[in-house]
Order: structure tokens, then sequence, then C-alpha cells
């Protein structure tokens, strides 16, 4: 059975909860922190889920905003099966007559 890890990333509407709705009502905090990121770092973090991503940069963002990691980032955990399985309950003389093709018969002989 094959488990998919599925998350979010919600930085844009835990910011527009606590009032901030730029990416420049962000930056005082990061500063604060000892946090320093361009224009463009901060936007990308915003506009889109990040791959990979600082300690130190998700400390701060949780202590500006004041919310834990789940919050942030809920993680779904789903799990599927990784593969159809052959279960041996379909008729094989109706399976190799609806194939058309079937292999011709091997004979074995003895040595003589």
């Amino acid at each position: 059975m094959i488990r998919r890890v599925e998350h979010d990333w919600r930085l844009r509407e835990l910011m527009a909860a606590r009032g901030m709705t730029t990416i420049s009502d962000l930056i005082p905090h990061l500063a604060d922190r000892g946090i320093k990121l361009s224009d463009s770092q901060l936007y990308r973090l915003l506009g889109s889920t990040p791959e990979r991503i600082n300690l130190t940069l998700l400390g701060a963002i949780l202590d500006t905003l004041d919310c834990t990691f789940e919050e942030l980032v809920p993680i779904t955990v789903t799990a599927a099966d990784s593969r159809t399985r052959a279960t041996g309950t379909a008729d094989a003389a109706a399976l190799a007559r609806t194939d058309g093709i079937r292999p011709a018969r091997a004979r074995i002989h003895r040595p003589q």
C-alpha cells in the first residue's frame, strides 16, 4: 500500500487573518528576527508552495504570525493500493478466447 503525503501552504491566508496584506507588512517583522529576504524572494514565498525552506526562516514566520506548523502547513496522508492484483477468479478459457492470440503448445521429448 502506498501512502501519499500532501500539504498546503497557507501563508497568505494567515497573514490576511492578522491584518498583513502585502509583502512590505511582513518584511519588518522578519528583519526584527534577523531574516533578510529580497522582495522577489518574499513574493515567491507568498505566491507558491516552497519545495524547501530554511528552518530559521520557518521559525521566524511561525513566530511572526503566532501560529503553529500545523496551521501554516496542513498535512494530509492518504493511502492507496500500490497496484492492482490478479485474483484468479476470471475464467482462463474466456480470457484466451477474447485475446485471439494463443501460444503454440510446447512438446517435450525425452532424450533417447
